[in-house]
C-alpha cells in the first residue's frame, strides 16, 4: 500500500524524509522565488510592543489582587460575625451576673 501525503497532512513531519518539491511543468524556469524568508513574521513579532507582551501578566496580577481583596472582605465579615456573637454572649453573661447580684441583695 503506497500512501502519499498531502501538503496539509504530510506522510512524515521530518523534512529530511519528505520528497523535495519539483517545479511544475507549466511554470517557466527560474520563476520561483529563491528561498522562503520569514521577514514578515519577524516584522509582525517586532511590531508587538512590550506593553502588549505584558498584558497577560497584568491581567493575572489584577485577578490575584481582586481575589486577595475578596478573601480579605470575607475574613473581615467573619471577624465581624464573631465579634457580634461574642458581644451577645458577654451581654447575656452580664445580665446573669446582675440577676444573681440582685437575688443576693434581695435575700
Amino acid at each position: 500500500m503506497n500512501i502519499t501525503g498531502t501538503i496539509d497532512r504530510p506522510l512524515t513531519h521530518d523534512p529530511k524524509k519528505q520528497a523535495p518539491m519539483k517545479p511544475s511543468p507549466s511554470e517557466p524556469i527560474g520563476s520561483a522565488i529563491p528561498d522562503f524568508t520569514t521577514t514578515g513574521a519577524n516584522d509582525s513579532r517586532e511590531n508587538r510592543t512590550r506593553e502588549m507582551q505584558l498584558i497577560p501578566e497584568a491581567l493575572a496580577r489584577a485577578h490575584m489582587r481582586e481575589r486577595l481583596q475578596e478573601a480579605e472582605r470575607e475574613r473581615q465579615a467573619a471577624r465581624l460575625a464573631t465579634a457580634r456573637r461574642m458581644q451577645r454572649r458577654a451581654e447575656r453573661a452580664s445580665m446573669r451576673a446582675r440577676r444573681a447580684l440582685a437575688m443576693a441583695v434581695m435575700q
